[in-house]
């Protein structure tokens, strides 16, 4: 993952919790996961858009043919 191991994993882990305290880690993962969620469902939605456009434009080549 990303070239890091266990204990460089750690030490992240350690500054996170020196920087934002016990408290407000999970509120961050959770609005992480949320943001995380919505970029996908948007990617998804882009992805969908262009395919539709694909198909349109097949669909105008063999009927103008």
């Amino acid at each position: 993952m990303f070239g890091l191991g266990l204990p460089e994993l750690g030490i992240v882990a350690v500054v996170a919790i020196l920087i934002f305290g016990p408290k407000k880690i999970p509120e961050l993962g959770n609005a992480l996961g949320k943001t995380l969620r919505s970029f996908k469902e948007g990617v998804g939605q882009a992805d969908d858009e262009s395919t539709q456009k694909d198909k349109d434009k097949e669909e105008e080549q063999t009927l103008g043919k």
